[in-house]
């Protein structure tokens, strides 16, 4: 079930487009100055706010919406 209108800031977008465009963990974390844990964490925050269990759900909502 997805929520309506969920708040997603430019750092939450910019994870989604890395992890959209096929890159690993790792890359995502290196190329955002983040480490691999916390690139999990944030993406799994997003996740839980989307109402998706994947993180791959999170980029389809995100691009069906035109944010991405």
């Amino acid at each position: 079930m997805l929520v309506d209108d969920p708040v997603l800031g430019e750092a939450d977008l910019r994870l989604l487009r890395l992890l959209a465009a096929g890159l690993p963990l790792e890359t995502v974390a290196r190329r955002s100055g983040l480490s691999e844990r916390t690139v999990r964490r944030r993406v799994r925050a997003i996740c839980d706010r989307l109402g998706v269990t994947a993180p791959i759900q999170a980029v389809v909502w995100a691009a069906r919406r035109g944010m991405l």
